[in-house]
């Protein structure tokens, strides 16, 4: 099938292109994110393949299957940037990766942990300028401290299982508690304000939905244990971002890990170094000496490029063959 693929970077055409060897689609890549604006683009195609931050609005949509596209095929988990709803009424269907990679961004959850907890960022900068002091970078263990983890899928157990490797007690939070898993992997589900109470590490594993918007908030964010971690490589718009400001302010946080933020839209996945940073809220988390910021990078393995790469065109040839879509979105 002809494949439009929106939002590419080098990374994407390798990885799609040697999984293609199997598969024989026929796929076009364009830089440009699919948007209303760019819609035309797919003129011709009945299949495009999004990312994460394109945006599949209603309008879009429309413009979309005008132009006599039928399939969405995001090479990605996360579905929230896409009107659902009305891909269904206009007949088109969605299909995702729902688990490319777990590991990849449970082990990047905990390199950004990792590298505030030793504060090795500001280590690497000070060597380089020749300063070998140590002053400033005391750390702290993780054996024996809490680690609380919100959101129990795929990545989250990935997440668990790292911070048990570390001899760390687990707390959990999910929305469907599962008493066997947590007894097999040694961890224990607690209300979400115990685990924030308790933990001195907290991370997000979780969907982006409209009851989890902005999860953590003023109020979260105060109930949260003095000088705790937060990490979040799921979804920027978990967290409240002038709140967690406000939360860095005050001294709260010890420190603050982002592969995601709720405004990365236009500027992650961009080369912005020659250009003055537009976006206040970021340029202010930028200041703090104890956050750590990678532009959405989690999922950025050779294993997860390939995983999302097979998974995508496998969902795009069951489609074509007229089998069941056991990815899709419903």
């Amino acid at each position: 099938m002809k494949i439009a693929v929106f939002d590419t970077h080098s990374y994407d055409r390798d990885a799609l292109t040697l999984a293609n060897q199997q598969f024989g689609h026929e796929l076009h890549f364009f830089e440009a994110r699919l948007t209303a604006q760019t819609a035309g683009l797919a003129s011709g195609f009945e299949v495009v393949c999004p990312f994460v931050n394109d945006k599949l609005n209603a309008e879009t949509l429309a413009q979309l299957y005008q132009v006599g596209v039928r399939l969405i095929a995001l090479r990605a988990a996360g579905y929230n940037a896409i009107d659902v709803p009305e891909a269904r009424r206009l007949g088109m269907r969605v299909v995702r990766v729902p688990a490319y990679s777990p590991h990849a961004v449970a082990e990047h959850a905990f390199a950004l942990l990792l590298s505030l907890v030793r504060k090795t960022h500001r280590a690497y900068n000070r060597v380089r300028d020749g300063n070998f002091a140590l002053d400033g970078l005391v750390g702290f263990d993780l054996y024996g401290k809490t680690v609380g983890v919100i959101g129990t899928g795929r990545i989250g157990q990935a997440a668990i299982g790292i911070a048990r490797g570390f001899g760390c007690r687990v707390l959990a939070d999910d929305l469907y508690p599962d008493t066997a898993l947590a007894q097999a992997m040694g961890f224990e589900y607690v209300p979400r304000e115990v685990l924030l109470a308790q933990s001195d590490v907290v991370s997000l594993h979780l969907p982006l939905t409209p009851d989890s918007r902005h999860l953590i908030n003023q109020d979260s964010l105060h109930g949260m244990k003095h000088g705790a971690i937060l990490i979040n490589t799921s979804r920027g718009a978990l967290v409240d971002t002038m709140a967690l400001i406000q939360a860095l302010k005050s001294g709260r946080l010890g420190g603050v890990g982002l592969d995601v933020y709720e405004l990365e839209e236009g500027v992650f996945f961009q080369n912005l170094s020659d250009k003055p940073l537009q976006d206040d809220q970021l340029a202010r988390l930028l200041t703090f000496p104890n956050v750590l910021i990678t532009s959405h990078q989690g999922f950025l393995t050779r294993e997860a490029l390939g995983n999302i790469a097979q998974t995508t065109l496998d969902n795009v040839s069951a489609y074509e063959s007229g089998k069941k879509l056991e990815n899709e979105v419903s």
